[in-house]
């Protein structure tokens, strides 16, 4: 109820802001493409209640209308070791997850996506990208679940403990893995083919002394005409990635701020203490977890009467979300310091008005609304509101270029 309240005040919000562009912003931004980008937004936020409601009812469906139990049944009447039975009912789970969130997926792709012009998704690649997430899922998934079940039965109390040092080292495997085996699955990378640019590259590269030689573009414009770029990897397999979607819209002086601006995240150790701050919340997870695998109430309390290991880990998937959910204000505020702090290294080795200049292109290709409630943008949002982003980066470039 909490999650729809905040979302129909930013509908409301961004109605009553429809008909005129911002001050800060009517240079940059005309009336039909604020109009657009507030049409979009409160398009998503409308179908967003209505997947809200299907989600918390497809919840109910699992934990009181013996949606679970039914499933645990079909498996142990399959005769399977109980590491085995544990697989197969949590990936069937999955699946069964996956095959409901189907139409909430094709609906947002073909429909709103494409009603605003940016859905680049073909019928083929949506049903290509279905079958490689599955396959993906089944490569990682499995052995990721062998490893937990077998601690969980083979490891005693502790169990939680083992699991949570065996999911670290999976996750940096994973981390490692993602830029060259992972990523390139879905999505083709290139070098960038621009002298110019490469040579803007290195050059920024030397001055904020860092050494790093792998960017990217990715074909992202074969999906979504969206742009962005983003920070993968660690160690020799780290790099920058630029959707060719930006690249084609962005000047060089702007993709150099950008990139100055995502080397700042790396500079300022953001990846880093956000890595240990996830070490540390999956620890109370599975904690709190290990606790609640020996309490009868736990299970009881959601209708469930098997007190196995795998229907523990799967309780505890889908109920944890709703006791999480009011930390998420506190998780955005840190991210949207992050930003600022991004932003400010930027600055010091950019200019500044370069990077409001690619944020307002990209607000405007991404019809991202100037507009939203301060209290929804203040609970969600891991970047700083438009206003608040341009006007810290305008006093920075005075600062900077004065």
């Amino acid at each position: 109820m909490f999650k729809i309240v905040l979302l129909l005040l930013n509908i409301i919000h961004i109605k009553k802001h429809m008909q005129k562009v911002p001050e800060q912003f009517v240079q940059q931004i005309n009336l039909p493409d604020h109009l657009k980008a507030q049409r979009y937004t409160i398009t998503k936020n409308i179908f967003s209640i209505i997947t809200i409601i299907i989600h918390a009812s497809i919840l109910l469906l699992w934990l009181f209308a013996g949606g679970l139990s039914k499933l645990e049944l079909f498996w142990t009447q399959q005769q399977l070791t109980p590491i085995w039975l544990g697989i197969c009912f949590i990936m069937s789970f999955s699946l069964i997850n996956s095959l409901l969130s189907l139409p909430e997926t094709l609906y947002s792709t073909f429909i709103i996506e494409q009603r605003y012009g940016f859905n680049k998704t073909t019928p083929r690649l949506f049903i290509i990208d279905q079958v490689k997430q599955f396959i993906l899922s089944i490569t990682l998934g499995v052995p990721l679940l062998y490893g937990i079940l077998y601690f969980l039965g083979e490891t005693g109390p502790l169990w939680w403990f083992y699991t949570w040092i065996f999911l670290i080292l999976f996750q940096f495997l994973i981390i490692w893995a993602y830029p060259k085996f992972i990523a390139p699955f879905f999505n083709k990378f290139t070098p960038l083919d621009s002298p110019e640019l490469v040579k803007e590259i290195d050059h920024l590269s030397k001055k904020i002394d860092i050494q790093f030689k792998d960017y990217y573009a990715m074909n992202a414009s074969i999906r979504s005409s969206h742009g962005n770029a983003y920070f993968t990897g660690f160690g020799k397999n780290k790099r920058i990635v630029f959707f060719d979607t930006l690249i084609e819209t962005l000047n060089i002086n702007e993709v150099i701020a950008v990139l100055a601006h995502e080397l700042g995240h790396l500079k300022k150790k953001h990846i880093i203490k956000s890595i240990i701050i996830g070490v540390i919340s999956m620890f109370i997870g599975f904690y709190i977890l290990g606790q609640l695998y020996n309490s009868p109430e736990f299970f009881e309390a959601f209708n469930i009467t098997s007190q196995t290991g795998y229907m523990a880990l799967i309780l505890f998937m889908l109920i944890s979300p709703a006791y999480m959910y009011f930390l998420t204000p506190f998780s955005s505020y840190f991210s949207r310091k992050n930003e600022f702090e991004a932003d400010y290294f930027a600055a010091e080795y950019t200019n500044a008005n370069d990077l409001v200049s690619a944020l307002l292109k990209m607000y405007k290709d991404n019809s991202s609304s100037l507009t939203p409630h301060p209290i929804y943008s203040k609970f969600y949002f891991s970047h700083p509101p438009a206003s608040e982003r341009v006007l810290f980066l305008e006093n920075l470039a005075k600062k900077f270029n004065s």
